[in-house]
């Protein structure tokens, strides 16, 4: 007897429950089941060591596991990091006790329980922009095509620099499948850029800016992270701010797009590319603390999207470690953003310049999707939209 025995990866609860109907379980044992099937492994970070032996007695009682730091249990470590193993029967039992226990164990639970939802269940959206509608789902995946307008780009060098090249670019962007047109005015390559001044931004940007939208019908994204120049592009009628240092750079940034209600994309930086501790845990630091500053400013949280800023205070071997785990995003329960686009790190992993690297952006691209990615931000836009496309088809299959 051959059993044809193999693992599968069971993900969330909808792939449970379409697991089980395969094996033609009945609807009252799939309503058992389905929460005993699906098996995650959570990661918290500096736990006291009081709420982490609570909480590690508490997930063995009820059949999960919780893995802590050697000193944690005779109270020689003050603090612990923590897995946390179990199914989702186990999260929800072990929540529920949680949700009673002191020493910040209610506040964990909340996380918690907020976290498997984010993961569970794709936040999807869709945004009123204009006359405009952007839906966000996992069928999916939004392309946004880059316009720069610079002299500078390191990606084009200037190619675009002329008000008609640029609007016979982005026709073709459109037509090649561009569901979003972003437009740079000042180079923001974290190496060799040169920065300019407000005005001189606008200066560039305005003219670009008001033609496209005058000429074409598509959402339109800024790239700046200038409050000023924002707010005269919201004015001029943009619909998406686009800021590589997350709000955390212009504290007028968050105002502005809470006061114009735009979806944000806030993206991970830093000076330098030193990371003292996992690469990984410093990005959603980062990113959950832009979260805290635009929801202080009024921005409604359905329209934060966060972009892991590859490329950006980053050397090639973390921008490769960040893209094998880029579904760790996930756990914010925002739509993620991936901007990879001819980057450094594909030039140095292909030895290819920038205009040579579409097949390692393609790579990318399929990756990121698979990893949770939802809009895609590139300059190959044909070539790009189709790999998108059929990244999708086969990531839609697997529930038929």
């Amino acid at each position: 007897m051959q059993y044809n025995m193999r693992i599968i990866e069971v993900k969330n609860h909808e792939q449970a429950c379409q697991e089980l109907a395969r094996i033609n379980c009945d609807a009252p044992g799939t309503a058992i089941m389905s929460n005993k099937v699906v098996y995650k492994t959570i990661k918290v970070e500096k736990v006291r060591n009081k709420a982490a032996n609570i909480l590690k007695q508490t997930f063995l009682s009820k059949g999960g596991e919780a893995s802590v730091t050697r000193g944690t249990a005779d109270f020689s470590a003050e603090y612990t990091d923590i897995l946390l193993s179990g199914s989702l029967k186990h999260y929800t039992q072990c929540i529920s006790t949680l949700k009673a226990q002191p020493w910040g164990l209610k506040k964990l639970a909340e996380e918690l329980e907020a976290i498997i939802t984010a993961t569970e269940k794709f936040p999807y959206r869709t945004y009123t922009l204009g006359k405009h509608k952007l839906s966000i789902t996992p069928e999916k995946t939004l392309v946004m095509g880059i316009l720069n307008f610079t002299p500078d780009s390191f990606s084009d060098g200037g190619k675009f620099n002329d008000l008609d090249k640029a609007l016979k670019h982005t026709e073709q962007m459109i037509k090649d499948g561009a569901d979003i047109i972003d437009i740079g005015a000042e180079s923001t390559r974290p190496y060799g850029s040169e920065k300019i001044t407000d005005a001189e931004e606008l200066d560039r940007l305005m003219p670009v800016l008001e033609k496209v939208l005058a000429n074409f019908s598509i959402p339109v994204s800024i790239d700046t992270y200038k409050s000023t120049v924002a707010r005269e592009a919201l004015n001029a009628g943009a619909h998406i701010i686009n800021d590589i240092w997350g709000l955390q750079i212009d504290p007028e940034m968050a105002k502005v797009a809470a006061e114009y209600d735009v979806p944000v994309i806030m993206m991970h930086n830093q000076d330098g590319t030193e990371y003292r501790r996992d690469i990984m845990a410093h990005m959603l630091e980062f990113l959950r603390n832009s979260i805290k500053i635009g929801q202080a400013a009024g921005i409604n949280p359905d329209k934060f999207i966060i972009d892991p800023g590859i490329g950006f205070g980053k050397k090639t071997k973390d921008n490769l470690v960040v893209m094998s785990r880029l579904e760790e995003l996930q756990s914010m329960g925002c739509p993620i953003l991936l901007g990879t686009s001819r980057k450094k790190f594909i030039g140095e992993v292909l030895d290819a310049p920038p205009q040579d690297r579409v097949e390692g952006t393609g790579a990318t691209v399929a990756l990121g999707i698979a990893k949770g990615a939802n809009i895609v931000r590139v300059h190959d836009v044909k070539a790009i939209a189709r790999i998108a496309h059929m990244t999708d088809a086969m990531l839609n299959a697997r529930f038929h």
